[in-house]
């Protein structure tokens, strides 16, 4: 029998699909910055996944900002 719940993780990649128009209107240097982004928000997939309850969304933008929190604070040390 199959899943009746999409993963996070396929909710995650449908969400960064819908967001490639807006990467693609993007000038070179912004979209590899955009690129840098995207991989932030697939690196907390497996926390997220416990939080199946939220937006998919919200989750991938948390990710991103709790990576760029944790390149702050290394980089003020």
């Amino acid at each position: 029998m199959g899943r009746t719940v999409p993963t996070y993780r396929l909710h995650l990649e449908s969400t960064l699909n819908d967001w490639m128009d807006y990467r693609r209107a993007l000038r070179e240097k912004d979209r590899e910055a955009f690129d840098r982004l995207l991989s932030k928000a697939r690196q907390h997939a497996s926390a997220a996944s416990y939080c199946a309850h939220m937006d998919p969304t919200i989750l991938a933008i948390l990710s991103i900002l709790l990576e760029n929190e944790k390149e702050r604070s290394a980089e003020s040390r």
